[in-house]
Order: C-alpha cells, then structure tokens, then sequence
C-alpha cells in the first residue's frame, strides 16, 4: 500500500502534468515489452516494436529490470511543473553525477544479483546509457507519440473536467481505481508499503501510456512529488491505426466538420449536440465516425463518455499544421 500524506498547502499545490513525460514513458515501456499481459492494448505495440530493436536492448535490461524497483536517475525530476520531452531528458540524465549512479545501482544489486555487473557508472558509461535509451526510444516511443499524446490529453481533460466540478479534492477522487483518495491520505496498490509525507511540496500528476496496474513514485524521498499513474485505455487500441473503408466518404459534409470543431478541448455526447446544434443520436453517430477515423479520442467516465481531439483531428482543424512532438 502506498500512502501520501497532505496538508492543506499540499492540496494548494496539487497540479497536473501538462503532457506526457518522454523519459517515464521509455522506461516504462520498457516493462512493457517484456511483459506478456495487456496484450489487447500493448500486443500489438510488442509485435511491431521488437524487430526494430538491436543490441541496446541488452544495457537497458541491466538497469531496468522487469518488475520492482529501477533507479531514479533514469527519469529525471522536472523541477518546475512541465514534464521532459526527450532531448530535455536525455541532457539532464547525462548530468547526474557518477556518485549518485553508483548509490542507485547499489540499492537495485541489493534486489537483484546481476545489478551489481551492471556496465554504468562513469561518465562514459552514462553516455553509453544516453544513447542506448535515445535508440530504444527513436524505436519503441517516436512512432506512436501521437497516440500516447492523445491518451494523456483525453485523462487531462477528465481529470480537468474534475477540478473545474470540485476542487483539488474532486480531482484527486477522480484518479483511476486503483487510487483511493481518502483525505488527508491519497492510497494506492502498491506492491511495496510506502508511506510518503509532502511536507507542503505538493504533488504533480503523470498521466501515462505505459504505466500498468499500480502508480509510480520515486524511491528517494528527497526528490520532487510525483506520481506517474497509468491511463484509462479504450477498449479498442489506440495504436491500431484507422483502416480505410466507407468511414472516407462519411467523414465528408458541413455537418461533421461542424461536430468535429466543437469538440474543442473535450466535451461529452450531450455537449456535443448542444454545441453542433444536433440531436443526441446524431452527435453520438458523428462521433462514431470521426473516431473510426482516427480524428477523436473517446473515454468513458462514469456514465457519460468524453470526447477528444487526437493529434491528427487538431491537425486537419489547423488545416495540415502539425502538432509538435514534446
């Protein structure tokens, strides 16, 4: 069980992360690909992800292991409030200092035998680790930043949806199951007894793709709140990408494109037809479209469902203008 302690002054400085962190979502990945559950979310992930991969493969198993406990240093703290894309990332691993390597890896030898052969420690060590993850990344991470970017910003817009209703109190009661907000003490499933105490820091909210079953923390207290909790994944899988068929001449009309722009920044099926100027029914079948076709995002919440612009449904709004990768 995992247990954090808030204060009031906590509760003022509960915020959430404004994008995906791409070092947490390589390192978790990471578990991913060498873990055979999830499959209808992940499977195909795995399948596409694992002929890209080459003898990096083998440095990162040395400092990640499949489950429990992986060193800190792997995913830098942020901080201020805004998560690392992965240059940021990549450069504020290479700065971490030789000694506070050496004292991680000695906590993961105490768990694992093999640890203590683990090639890293010195200053070319870490590069040699830099460039494996920057590998494993361009492999694993890069092709799928769309769809790992549209998840995390479909549970922002709940979980915003939530502060807006509530307060800091609703959002944190809002988390996913497996977290239990029972003030003053947030819980969750742990696989370890954690208890952690804010001491008037607050805490940041990571939402992530590759987290599985129980949220993350740091292991050394010292370092800034965060806590890394996985998404509600829909029941289709967001790395499927959309096959063409008779959704293409659907999508077409006034009508959808109307729809699709009052989506804005998330909305649900009644919104929706209230902001298009349609019946209920046709909302939900507008929306059913554009979802097949790659354009909205769709969670369910409670009894309703949210709607959210993917990175291409942005795009096509934008007229072609990409979304960044950070």
């Amino acid at each position: 069980m995992l247990r954090i302690h808030m204060s009031g002054v906590d509760l003022s400085k509960v915020r959430m992360a404004t994008r995906p962190d791409a070092l947490w979502e390589t390192i978790l990945s990471f578990h991913r690909l060498r873990d055979r559950r999830g499959s209808a979310v992940f499977g195909k992930w795995r399948t596409e992800t694992r002929p890209r991969l080459s003898a990096e493969v083998r440095l990162l198993a040395a400092v990640i292991p499949p489950r429990g406990y992986f060193p800190d240093f792997l995913t830098p703290s942020q901080e201020g409030s805004e998560p690392h894309g992965i240059d940021a990332g990549m450069e504020a691993l290479r700065g971490t200092s030789p000694a506070r390597v050496r004292a991680e890896l000695a906590l993961l030898s105490a768990e694992r035998r093999d640890a203590a052969r683990c090639p890293v420690g010195g200053d070319e060590e870490i590069a040699r680790l830099v460039c494996a993850l920057r590998g494993y990344h361009r492999a694993a991470i890069e092709p799928y930043w769309p769809h790992i970017r549209a998840s995390v910003e479909a549970d922002r817009a709940i979980r915003g949806r939530a502060l807006l209703d509530g307060g800091a109190h609703e959002l944190l009661a809002s988390l996913p199951p497996m977290i239990r907000w029972r003030a003053p003490v947030l819980e969750a499933d742990y696989p370890v007894d954690r208890e952690i105490r804010l001491d008037g820091r607050g805490l940041l909210l990571q939402p992530s793709y590759f987290c599985r079953v129980t949220p993350v923390v740091y292991r050394d207290p010292r370092l800034p709140p965060v806590l890394v909790y996985p998404v509600t994944h829909s029941r289709a899988p967001v790395f499927a990408e959309p096959e063409p068929g008779p959704w293409l001449g659907r999508l077409l009309g006034n009508t959808r494109s109307t729809v699709l722009n009052a989506i804005g920044n998330g909305c649900t099926t009644s919104e929706l037809a209230l902001r298009a100027g349609v019946s209920l029914a046709s909302a939900s079948q507008h929306a059913c479209v554009l979802r097949e076709a790659g354009l909205i995002h769709t969670m369910r919440h409670g009894g309703s469902v949210l709607h959210t612009l993917t990175p291409l449904g942005g795009s096509l709004l934008r007229g072609g203008a990409p979304l960044a990768m950070s």
